[in-house]
């Protein structure tokens, strides 16, 4: 299996959207994804058609001993859905407290689904630094950090090459970073200016550039992803290349310098 780790130094950009969108434009590619949510959030199962009074998931199976097949959904569109669960507080500080102590959790638990060699694997994070970022990083094999194309978005990228640094590029299974360009509308020359410096900056390491489009927010109010509510949309043209890039960047990446 191959793991990667959808993250974001900032709240606001879109993270869960992008996540679950390319993880059914990857299903739709012909790879067997794996969508885990390991934001307390617990909205990425939304995005899958799953149930708003949904209370099972990874962190309460976890907490409890279970098996994380069964807290697990199929979508519509056949990826696989883990959801984080619904938990109190004092489960959801326990459940951290598990992951700080136990550095090999997540590695661990996929194990034990007896994945395929070939099957994906993409994990939604908070923003902003965390356990949970920490956990999926420690584990990805490619790491997707998500912006927007403005000046906010560009200032934190220091910070988030500095936490691939830190938990990944030791390691020789990670094969590199690569950025997702958000709700990119090019009729706003600051986007225009901010994705242009990106590309100069970053070339094949953006991986997507995902337009602004409405589809996006009036799929997820019938949850659904884009690709499912209007397969011919400009989002979803660009969630399918996304998908293949992402693909063939977990054949060619390699760690920056």
């Amino acid at each position: 299996m191959k793991i990667i780790a959808v993250f974001s130094a900032k709240g606001g950009v879109g993270k869960t959207t992008v996540t679950a969108n390319l993880s059914t434009a990857l299903s739709q590619e012909g790879h067997k994804v794996l969508a885990l949510d390991l934001d307390p959030q617990n909205a990425l199962h939304l995005h899958f058609g799953g149930d708003p009074q949904r209370i099972e998931g990874i962190s309460r199976a976890t907490l409890a001993g279970d098996d994380w097949r069964n807290a697990g959904i199929l979508s519509p569109a056949g990826v696989a859905v883990m959801p984080y669960g619904a938990v109190n507080e004092q489960d959801r500080r326990a459940f951290e407290s598990l992951l700080e102590n136990q550095p090999g959790w997540l590695l661990e638990r996929l194990a034990a689904l007896n994945l395929g060699e070939d099957d994906l694997v993409v994990v939604d994070t908070p923003p902003g630094p965390s356990v949970y970022m920490q956990t999926a990083l420690t584990a990805a094999n490619l790491a997707i950090a998500v912006m927007l194309p403005d000046a906010a978005s560009y200032a934190t990228l220091p910070m988030m090459e500095n936490l691939v640094q830190t938990y990944c590029t030791p390691r020789p299974d990670f094969l590199g970073l690569g950025f997702v360009l958000n709700q990119v509308d090019n009729s706003r020359l600051l986007a225009r200016d901010v994705s242009q410096v990106m590309r100069t900056d970053f070339g094949e390491r953006i991986v997507g550039s995902i337009h602004h489009d409405q589809s996006v927010c009036e799929a997820l109010a019938f949850n659904q992803s884009v690709l499912e509510y209007d397969p011919r949309c400009q989002a979803t043209q660009d969630y399918l290349a996304c998908a293949r890039s992402i693909a063939e960047a977990l054949t060619t990446f390699r760690p920056s310098p």
